[in-house]
């Protein structure tokens, strides 16, 4: 499997951003996906994820009302549409994949076996 994240810019507060992932090498549909991030000096961090289905959805407290989470099967990609931008939201994000992860793991990074890239988010106040 292999993950490939893009979208990522400077924007200034207040902004939107829509970053992408694209999955290649399995069957995307069968994959819950995961967005993380990590700024500089702290640990990555969940922000959400969406199951296989898309018919379930999860985001960290810091970003609910904010950010969506989001897939398209038949593109083999998944989504995290973010607005009103903070300079908090600064960081890489990275998009992640799991076969069927168990409910325990959904917020853990541990939880997923494949990793993309990261792109870097930088939000200006």
């Amino acid at each position: 499997v292999q993950l490939q994240a893009s979208g990522g810019g400077l924007v200034q507060a207040g902004d939107s951003l829509r970053l992408s992932c694209a999955l290649s090498g399995r069957a995307f549909k069968d994959y819950d996906m995961a967005w993380f991030r990590q700024a500089p000096g702290k640990e990555r961090e969940f922000v959400s994820a969406i199951r296989w289905s898309g018919g379930s959805t999860y985001y960290a407290d810091s970003v609910k009302g904010r950010f969506t989470i989001s897939r398209d099967n038949a593109k083999n990609t998944v989504y995290l549409q973010m607005h009103n931008l903070r300079p908090e939201d600064t960081a890489v994000y990275y998009c992640s994949a799991k076969r069927w992860i168990i409910a325990g793991l959904l917020f853990q990074d541990k939880g997923y076996d494949y990793w993309g890239q990261g792109t870097q988010v930088t939000v200006s106040s």
